[in-house]
């Protein structure tokens, strides 16, 4: 995500009219100001509610990123938010991340579920409500029947309609779980930040409402496909709660999002293409 330099009078709002803003690459287009980094939001409601949570969380061996708000109080001011600087970057860590993964979620295990996550996504679509759509075909009875209720258009593209074959094929193969839900971060691949031997760092949460060792599973999923990542990495993990079926529906989540956002591309595909018939042979 790239975005133009945050205005002045955002600038001015957060308090930080006299630094200058220098362009970052691993903060979703965020540009350093100083020790506060201002970033875009692209929906409102996750931004409050990730600033809120991180206010406040503390997490076992992980740095968060907390908010800084704006002179009035806000969270979020003409769609930008502001944190403070973590250093670091990502780094092909895979098991570390899984670990960050684990003692996150233990954390988040009291939060409520936040009423967006239980809305409707419905036309014109949203980025946010692309991935809302592939997380229910990964689960519900039948794949994509929420996402048809909404009317989105149907995928066009070869690698997508493959992507959306896979997927009908591996929801065949699930089998009812008993882990309860509860509020995880979902896409925690690439944006856990590593300098040396210090703590790792995250920035924001990106909110699902599903079973711990499902979002271990999205890692995994997204460490073979498109990190370089060992194929022991699938087993490494394989005594978190009912593995086989979170893992599957791991990928059907990827195979989802790929089919759906507009700026998947064909170079994609492979890796997760081969992650699915790694996650079918270990069902």
């Amino acid at each position: 995500m790239t975005s133009v330099e945050p205005p002045e009078h955002v600038r001015a709002t957060f308090g930080l009219r006299e630094v200058t803003p220098i362009g970052l690459g691993d903060w979703d287009g965020g540009w350093r100001c100083g020790d506060v980094v201002l970033s875009p939001v692209a929906d409102h409601a996750r931004a409050a509610w990730s600033a809120n949570v991180r206010e406040t969380l503390v997490v076992d061996g992980l740095r968060l990123a907390h908010p800084v708000r704006a002179t009035d109080g806000r969270y979020v001011v003409s769609g930008w938010r502001a944190d403070t600087f973590l250093e670091g970057t990502p780094e092909p860590r895979h098991d570390e991340v899984v670990s960050v993964s684990l003692r996150l979620h233990r954390a988040t295990a009291r939060l409520e579920r936040p009423r967006f996550l239980m809305q409707q996504p419905i036309a014109p679509w949203m980025d946010v409500d692309v991935f809302v759509a592939a997380d229910r075909a990964a689960w519900e009875q039948v794949p994509l029947r929420s996402l048809k209720a909404g009317g989105m258009l149907p995928v066009t593209s070869p690698d997508g309609q493959r992507s959306l074959e896979i997927l009908t094929q591996l929801s065949t193969l699930r089998k009812p779980v008993q882990s309860a839900s509860q509020l995880v971060h979902g896409d925690l691949f690439g944006t856990v930040l590593f300098s040396g031997t210090a703590t790792p760092g995250l920035t924001d949460i990106t909110p699902y409402w599903r079973p711990a060792s499902w979002a271990a599973g999205v890692i995994v999923v997204d460490a073979l496909s498109w990190g370089g990542a060992d194929e022991g990495l699938l087993h490494r993990w394989s005594d978190l709660p009912e593995w086989p079926q979170m893992m599957l529906r791991a990928v059907m989540f990827r195979l989802a999002v790929h089919a759906l956002h507009p700026r998947s591309t064909p170079e994609a595909f492979p890796g997760l293409a081969h992650t699915a018939d790694m996650v079918r042979l270990l069902l």
